[in-house]
């Protein structure tokens, strides 16, 4: 059962395409593959190995060091442009990216819809076209709607790498490789399991969700792995609720920093909006998911950069609230934008 999925519990940006990098750097498999669920409406952002920084709509993150096979299942929605700008800029070996013909490609017609349809205003979208594609796909050629799908078999830029991605999968699989499948945005964005319709986005963010779009089975799992983050965030904008919302400036007061902490959108640019963590939502993540192992990234928002592997006394009362809170063990750390530690590897330092 060699496959891992990694999700957010919050909503997006809680640094998936980081763990599922650090996943893919710690398997001991004889061969290790990053399957990319949903489309270019989020990024995701990780390090190389040399420290180069890399923002990614379409690949994964969990591929950047150019070592792993990378997937596009039939669930996934690609952006050929965006895809193919990023496989330049990461000099990715072609033959190492394989998509599948059912998969959707997202058309210019899909993105002027969404541009005119005031989601981008009315509910935070990025206006990247999976919205409409999604639609598409429901609509079946529908009289009475006027976009339509297009599939990876008919894109010629995407025909190089086109094959039956799933029968790939599960031939790795049988010999044992590993499938690592890198979600996207969070469960507070799930369409049917958030409770926070219509703010909200076009697809199900769940552990489960992603494997279907996959094409693998339940059985085919060892791993789930929630991801989530000290001050959740919501993109800007008039994106929905978030609890106790809180700002940027007042976070970096709490732990005296002087930089600028303020994150900003991969896809817009805009400043992100933050709010105080909300065990409420993380909850329903957890009961939905039901995950093996749980990552909390931004820790360095709490109690500033890790020293060695000592966590300050006021990070470790925090994590502490959040296990309670919640009614699960905390994995592993993160503290910055590279470092990922095992809860069981930290000690609390003396001062």
């Amino acid at each position: 059962m060699p496959v891992s999925v990694v999700v957010g519990g919050q909503f997006g940006s809680e640094g998936k395409g980081k763990v599922a990098l650090e996943w893919a750097r710690n398997s001991t498999a004889p061969r290790v593959a990053v399957a990319r669920v949903g489309g270019p409406n989020s990024g995701h952002t990780a390090y190389d190995r040399t420290g180069r920084r890399f923002a990614l709509r379409q690949m994964p993150a969990g591929a950047i060091d150019r070592n792993v096979d990378v997937v596009f299942p039939p669930g996934s929605f690609i952006d050929a442009e965006v895809l193919r700008r990023e496989i330049e800029v990461l000099d990715y070996p072609r033959e190492r990216i394989f998509i599948s013909p059912y998969a959707n490609v997202i058309s210019g017609e899909h993105k002027v819809w969404e541009t005119k349809s005031g989601l981008v205003a009315g509910i935070g979208s990025t206006g990247s076209g999976v919205g409409a594609a999604v639609m598409a796909a429901a609509a079946r050629e529908a009289a009475n709607f006027s976009l339509q799908r297009h599939d990876a078999e008919h894109c010629a830029p995407l025909e190089p790498y086109l094959c039956d991605t799933t029968l790939l999968m599960r031939q790795w699989l049988n010999a044992k490789s590993r499938v690592i499948i890198e979600g996207t945005q969070g469960f507070g964005l799930s369409l049917y399991h958030s409770g926070l319709w219509p703010k909200v986005t076009s697809r199900s963010t769940t552990a489960a969700s992603a494997l279907d779009e996959c094409g693998l089975g339940p059985i085919d799992v060892d791993d789930v792995t929630l991801v989530i983050r000290s001050f959740p965030i919501r993109v800007a904008g008039n994106s929905g609720p978030l609890t106790k919302e809180t700002t940027w400036e007042a976070i970096a007061a709490s732990i005296g920093a002087k930089e600028d902490l303020r994150e900003y959108t991969t896809v817009t640019k805009m400043v992100r909006r933050v709010g105080v963590f909300d065990p409420e939502i993380v909850k329903k993540a957890v009961a939905t998911n039901n995950p093996t192992r749980i990552v909390m990234n931004h820790l360095d928002y709490v109690a500033g950069p890790l020293v060695g592997t000592a966590i300050c006394a006021l990070a470790r009362e925090f994590i502490d609230y959040v296990e309670c809170s919640i009614g699960r063990s905390i994995d592993f750390l993160g503290f910055s934008p590279t470092s990922l530690i095992e809860r069981s590897a930290t000690s609390v330092c003396a001062t």
